[in-house]
């Protein structure tokens, strides 16, 4: 059975975030994932993880203005010294927390811009990303995030991942494959899987359409646990989910699937 990281930012949220690593050490999670530490400072973050036993799977480098409905501004033109400001204060918390994968969002691309000039701008901070944090042997992951919950992302399929990372052509690089993002851009997600397993870095889960517990919806995760053993996939799996009511509840789906 694969290895399950909670996602702090979307499980246990009936605590606050600090609290959350407690929580889900005893839930019997051994990993964790969030999408930003930033609001507090690495030494604190390092304490609860540390002090709970965990290992941090992922985070996300700085997203730009979360409020203002910024997804990443490494694909942004004209921002790339605040993105290389941003790998700096990434890798202060990556090292705290021991944390060997980050993920760097690429933003938003408008649909009357220049894509292609969007492309060139997200392969290059990606190449100085994967130089700068390779030096401290953590591997850098390009996330495919769907358009209906994402409308004009820059890298909207694997495909498109696969192109970026392609290159930027730096060794470190490799592919977080969420099965909800990628199930709402059209499925196969098996064959999606299997095809693009030789980049895949990080795995995330959770159920489609509306985003709650994995065993809730269209996708059949028994038969894509299975199928991620049998291909040898031993990465974590980041439970990045919206409980349908409360945390623990909604945890019965481990059992289900006999994780548990």
């Amino acid at each position: 059975m694969p290895r399950f990281a909670a996602n702090l930012t979307m499980l246990f949220n009936e605590r606050p975030f600090l609290d959350r690593f407690t929580a889900a050490a005893d839930a019997g999670f051994e990993a964790v994932e969030f999408l930003f530490p930033y609001d507090h400072s690495p030494q604190q973050v390092a304490d609860m993880l540390h002090g709970c036993g965990l290992t941090q799977a992922l985070f996300n480098l700085p997203p730009g203005d979360w409020a203002a409905g910024e997804r990443g501004i490494a694909g942004l033109p004209g921002r790339e010294q605040e993105f290389q400001d941003s790998v700096g204060l990434a890798l202060d918390y990556a090292k705290a927390l021991n944390c060997k994968t980050l993920h760097v969002m690429s933003g938003i691309c408008p649909p009357d811009a220049d894509r292609a000039h969007y492309l060139e701008t997200y392969a290059g901070n990606l190449r100085f990303a994967a130089e700068m944090l390779g030096k401290e042997g953590i591997t850098v992951v390009v996330e495919s995030l769907n358009s209906r919950d994402v409308p004009n992302y820059l890298i909207p399929r694997p495909a498109d991942a696969r192109q970026v990372i392609n290159a930027a052509g730096a060794g470190n690089l490799g592919l977080q494959f969420d099965f909800y993002h990628v199930q709402i851009m059209g499925g196969d997600l098996s064959r999606s899987f299997e095809a693009n397993l030789d980049l895949i870095r990080h795995i995330q889960i959770a159920g489609v359409p509306e985003r709650h517990e994995p065993t809730v919806g269209e996708i059949n995760y028994g038969y894509l646990f299975a199928l991620i053993d049998r291909l040898g996939y031993d990465g974590w799996i980041g439970c990045e989910y919206k409980p349908r009511t409360d945390t623990l509840t909604g945890l019965s789906w481990l059992q289900q699937v006999g994780a548990q």
